[in-house]
């Protein structure tokens, strides 16, 4: 992402777990732009087999074009952060962003996961992310442009990504969790997204994991490095987003995902199914007109709109009083709307006839479950299968009339 630009200059960045992997991707790519850079990572001696320490990346990120603070940081400990995110205000002046990266991962089973490994696991995923994202929030406040970032997960409740990893799927959703409720309560004063990669991404973690030639099948770091900059360069009003990397960067107009490959022409070993990753916005397909219905057959989701257009009536619109449009994504996709608030109500393919309350994007099958009572709205939205914008009370309501309609449907 070639940017004339220089969005970053002069922003201060925490980055935990940054002496290496995708910590340091994203601190090069900020440091290209001249911002300074607070390297909260454990690291300070060299490792017997992990390359890199604080040392190295701050001289790094120096030679980026960047400042650097190196410290040394478990995030477990939680004066090690106080006396860190302290460092960083002294040196910089303030923090503008954190980018929560530091990890612990062990894909075992239940039986398998010795406990000072679930300890460690939960520890430093979900105990670092949160504490260090307290200690940093103060500072993060002040900013006119504050973000945390956290590398984590879209919340997808489907048991298989449980099912072999327990302890670390739930550690990891922790992390996850903290972007639901830290976006919602700080609201306008400070963005709070997670990022994951749709590929497996090549790290030293995935070199112990992989085993040898696992590199053939994964992504560089770039690839996520570019995709965090692109968040934490969006106004704060981007926030509560679940962000796979390669939907982002379609969305701003990247193309060409062979240059991310460490094995151009490889296929890449994909981290999440299509239908349980969450995009962003997927972009609307066919759009089917209800009136024309008759010269062609309808899909489920345009059955699904004719059943919702004859069910409306004056009580509903009275009742509910809002207007909703669908983004749906995949096959029989597109832009449709319900209107519960003008005359007595309607229902269609194309956008509303004013201006929505609530924008709702899911996937087209999601969306036809949902109507049908076989996916309720609230787990829609838990585990990332539904994204809402808008008035969050007037999307509730449209719960309440969904459970009369299911009886038709």
């Amino acid at each position: 992402l070639a940017c004339t630009c220089r969005k970053l200059a002069g922003c201060t960045l925490f980055i935990t777990g940054a002496s290496r992997g995708i910590g340091k991707a994203i601190a090069l790519k900020a440091a290209k732009d001249g911002a300074n850079v607070v390297i909260a990572a454990k690291t300070a001696e060299p490792h017997r087999t992990l390359q890199g320490t604080i040392y190295t990346a701050a001289k790094e990120i120096e030679e980026a074009g960047g400042k650097a603070l190196p410290c040394i940081v478990n995030v477990r400990e939680e004066d090690q952060i106080v006396n860190a995110v302290e460092k960083a205000v002294k040196t910089f002046g303030g923090i503008d962003i954190l980018v929560n990266n530091a990890s612990a991962i062990s894909l075992s089973g239940t039986l398998e996961t010795e406990t000072k490994k679930a300890n460690l696991m939960l520890d430093v995923n979900v105990r670092g992310t949160f504490l260090t994202s307290k200690i940093c929030l103060p500072h993060l406040r002040k900013s006119r442009n504050a973000h945390i970032l956290n590398l984590s997960p879209p919340l997808n409740m489907n048991p298989v990504w449980f099912k072999n990893h327990c302890a670390y799927t739930i550690s990891k959703y922790g992390m996850s969790m903290c972007v639901l409720g830290m976006a919602e309560e700080f609201r306008g004063e400070v963005a709070v997204n997670a990022l994951w990669p749709k590929t497996a991404i090549y790290t030293a973690a995935m070199d112990m994991l992989g085993g040898s030639g696992v590199e053939k099948q994964c992504r560089k770091t770039d690839i996520l490095a570019d995709a965090a900059y692109c968040i934490l360069t969006k106004p704060k009003s981007f926030t509560g987003n679940f962000v796979i990397d390669e939907a982002l960067l379609r969305e701003e107009g990247i193309k060409d995902f062979d240059v991310y490959a460490v094995a151009p022409g490889a296929s890449p070993v994909f981290k999440e199914e299509k239908k349980s990753s969450r995009p962003i916005h997927e972009g609307p397909g066919a759009k089917v007109n209800l009136e024309s219905a008759s010269a062609k057959p309808l899909g489920p989701v345009g059955e699904t709109f004719k059943v919702i257009q004859g069910a409306i009536t004056e009580e509903f619109v009275k009742a509910i009083q809002g207007v909703f449009m669908f983004e749906l994504s995949g096959d029989d996709g597109g832009t449709w709307y319900i209107d519960l608030k003008n005359k007595g109500g309607s229902a269609g393919s194309g956008k509303p006839p004013v201006k929505a309350d609530v924008v709702m994007s899911m996937s087209s099958a999601d969306f036809v479950r949902m109507f049908t009572g076989k996916l309720k709205p609230t787990m829609a939205f838990m585990s990332g299968k539904l994204r809402i914008s808008g008035n969050m009370a007037l999307a509730m309501r449209l719960e309440k009339m969904l459970v009369q309609l299911n009886s038709k449907l």
